[in-house]
């Protein structure tokens, strides 16, 4: 399946607004927030520190009168630069163009299966600016098989889910983590669509550098197709 088609699959699995986190949250609640080096805000605030983030993006929704915030996709960020899990010389090859969409409302929050599937695999990922805890789903639906991941999570949710485990739409998952566990941010969820996921376990790229981006874009579709926030 051309990576333009499976965008299309991807667009007609939902009719409508589909919550990946708390089910109390409705589509109203929630405001679009641009992280990317387009936006002067960050340039005076300390993005090395996750208690300032969290105060952003409090007084954020705060502003927009909302309760959850959202974006991110394709979207190229300075935020990377403290951590050197993504930080390099060569402009080239520096990650820091983000491939999924990140979900920031408060840790505990409910992370909900937008999607039937199973779990494929999950990890701690344990790098300073990584993920920390993290699910990956497996879908298999109309003879297509593709995954999802979630990333930010609270330890709690890896310690007793099982590879197999089956989940519904709507099913919670996981809860989201706070800065001590979930690779340094301000809690959010980081979602992603994945096609290929070339044999990775319990993790996958969620930034790309500028080389391999247009892989990453194809393999990764835009997850709002999905979600319609």
């Amino acid at each position: 399946m051309t990576s333009t088609l499976f965008s299309q699959f991807i667009q007609s699995l939902s009719q409508s607004f589909l919550p990946v986190v708390d089910s109390n949250f409705i589509n109203e609640e929630y405001t679009f927030i641009d992280l990317s080096i387009g936006n002067k805000k960050l340039e005076v605030m300390d993005v090395s520190s996750s208690k300032a983030f969290e105060a952003y993006i409090s007084e954020y929704l705060v502003l927009n009168n909302a309760k959850v915030a959202y974006g991110g996709y394709n979207e190229t960020r300075g935020i990377y630069n403290r951590s050197k899990h993504f930080n390099q010389q060569d402009p080239e090859t520096e990650r820091n163009i983000h491939l999924g969409l990140d979900v920031w409302c408060d840790a505990g929050s409910a992370v909900l299966a937008p999607l039937a599937g199973t779990v494929h695999s999950f990890q701690n990922n344990k790098n300073f600016g990584d993920y920390g805890p993290t699910i990956i789903m497996k879908h298999i639906i109309q003879d297509v098989s593709f995954y999802t991941l979630y990333g930010h999570l609270s330890v709690k949710s890896i310690e007793n889910i099982k590879i197999g485990e089956r989940f519904e739409i709507g099913d919670v998952i996981a809860k989201l983590g706070d800065a001590s566990v979930n690779g340094d941010y301000a809690p959010h969820l980081h979602f992603q669509i994945i096609k290929d996921l070339q044999g990775n376990i319990g993790d996958y790229p969620g930034v790309s550098n500028k080389r391999d981006l247009e892989y990453y874009l194809e393999n990764c579709p835009d997850p709002n197709l999905l979600l319609k926030i």
